[in-house]
């Protein structure tokens, strides 16, 4: 029994990662020019920072922390925001693979950030906690398909008017989908999806999906795609992971039905011994 439960388990597990795959989806990263040196204060610090943003990702979808030193030099400021729709394990595993991935590519500079598909994780010495920033930061456009905007824009009209810091609307093919990071207030967050949307509209006329990505929200649709598979370079589809899903479910039957038949075998086997 102990056997089975542990074979099952792991197919559990097994399940979660694929199904959780596009959030780590990586879209962009960056870092400072200002460097650290190796078991420096600031080194310390960092890593405090990051521990703390990795353990608090397993019970809140947005959090941000100040790491004070009496050298303002080695005052670290962080934060990390998971996508709206994320559940707890998926908001840690993106967080965790986002302070990984920022560690990879700033091995030693004071300040990063890395944007996954399910969340986005920011550090530095100089404060941006609480600061509005509208600065593009990538945008992507689509093919051009000579699509009428107009039910793209009633969407994107759809998901300004919405409430929350994570927002998401459609209407026939088409899907959209915003979010702000959680240190806005709602004014700014409004006024960080406007700018989005409003740049989406102009850059992405009659794409098949566009995305915005601004420094403290981002704005993305797609025309004839999931709510989360905006296309095929934008990680897997939902089919896809409905189909994983689906074989693995056979997968479990068949080792189940396969583990009772053998141990209905061992039964028989073992009062023919006894006889």
């Amino acid at each position: 029994m102990v056997k089975t439960k542990t074979f099952l388990l792991f197919f559990s597990i097994f399940i979660l990662h694929s199904l959780s795959f596009s959030t780590d989806t990586f879209i962009y990263g960056g870092c400072t020019q200002q460097t650290f040196t190796s078991t420096s204060p600031y080194e310390f610090n960092l890593n405090s920072l990051l521990t703390s943003l990795v353990n608090s990702a397993t019970y809140t979808s947005y959090n941000n922390f100040t790491i004070v030193a009496s050298n303002p030099n080695d005052v670290v400021y962080g934060l990390y925001q998971c996508r709206g729709d994320l559940s707890m394990p998926d908001c840690a595993s993106c967080v965790s693979r986002a302070v990984s991935r920022a560690g990879d590519i700033c091995p030693a500079t004071r300040g990063g950030v890395v944007q996954l598909d399910g969340c986005y994780v920011k550090y530095d010495n100089v404060k941006f906690l609480g600061v509005e920033d509208k600065t593009v930061v990538l945008k992507k456009c689509g093919s051009s398909i000579g699509y009428d905007p107009s039910n793209r824009d009633a969407v994107l009209d759809g998901l300004v008017g919405s409430g929350g810091y994570f927002r998401v609307g459609g209407s026939g093919q088409v899907k959209g989908m915003v979010q702000c990071i959680g240190d806005l207030s709602f004014l700014e967050c409004q006024d960080c999806v406007l700018e989005a949307i409003r740049r989406l509209r102009s850059d992405c006329p009659a794409a098949d999906y566009g995305d915005m990505f601004i420094e403290k929200c981002y704005a993305r649709y797609s025309i004839g795609g999931g709510a989360h598979a905006y296309s095929k370079s934008h990680g897997k589809s939902d089919n896809d992971s409905e189909k994983t899903f689906a074989i693995i479910i056979g997968l479990l039957a068949a080792v189940a039905i396969l583990i009772i038949f053998l141990a209905f075998l061992r039964r028989i086997c073992e009062g023919h011994q006894g006889k």
